[in-house]
């Protein structure tokens, strides 16, 4: 199982361990192809996007720090500010626009400073999803890149003579089957490290674009799946 049950959540570590015996078993049936050499490149990639997506849901504590020291001191000078007016002497006037002159400066602090902080406070999400998205790009990338690697397995190659420009055909019927398989379960793992990011944030931006890799690796994942139906057709047309 690759899911915390406490907090129903992708475990990264169950993820990476998945993919580790997934490129094991890409190694010993298709030693030195190309899809196991992608196969090992996406499992590096797994053991970086733990740690980032860990990294994600920890605070940047030195502009949080930030924050604090700019609220204290704005909330400081407001009192200092406010605390110089000669409240009597402005009623005693009963001037409104000299009371309001008088509050100006204090006004215009906290305007600033809440600009300052809310800024500061919204830069945090902003780094997060600017990293995020970068990474995602990435995963976006694999899913393309497994769907060229099986683009030319067509099952239906076993079928009638080559071609001069046919693919070759290195792969007897299991093999294919097998080379298909792997194909669908990286695409179905590269759509499970994208959901880690998910599962460490609520950034409506960042969900909606796992959801994109998530959508691009199940339609990939049902073209693969279709080929591995009609070899099944194939054998049993064979059989009969």
């Amino acid at each position: 199982m690759a899911v915390r049950n406490s907090a129903l959540k992708l475990d990264a570590d169950k993820v990476v361990q998945t993919l580790d015996h997934l490129q094991a078993r890409v190694a010993e049936r298709f030693p030195a192809s190309g899809l196991s050499e992608v196969c090992g490149q996406l499992t590096a990639v797994a053991r970086v996007t733990a740690q980032r997506a860990r990294r994600l849901s920890r605070p940047y504590l030195g502009l949080r720090t930030l924050v604090a020291v700019i609220a204290v001191a704005a909330i400081g000078a407001e009192a200092a500010l406010i605390g110089r007016l000669d409240w009597l002497a402005n009623l005693r006037d009963a001037g409104a626009l000299t009371l309001a002159t008088s509050l100006e400066p204090a006004v215009n602090l906290l305007l600033l400073s809440g600009a300052a902080i809310w800024f500061l406070v919204s830069l945090e999400s902003r780094w997060k999803r600017s990293r995020v998205q970068k990474a995602l790009h990435e995963l976006r990338s694999f899913a393309h890149v497994i769907d060229m690697h099986q683009l030319t397995k067509d099952p239906t190659l076993v079928l009638g003579p080559r071609t001069a420009s046919s693919p070759a055909r290195e792969m007897n019927r299991f093999q294919l089957a097998r080379y298909l398989d792997y194909s669908a379960e990286m695409l179905a793992l590269t759509a499970k490290l994208a959901a880690l990011y998910a599962g460490e944030s609520n950034d409506p931006v960042v969900v909606a674009a796992v959801n994109d890799i998530e959508t691009l690796s199940s339609d990939l994942g049902r073209k693969i799946w279709q080929k591995i139906m009609i070899l099944g057709q194939l054998d049993e047309t064979r059989a009969t």
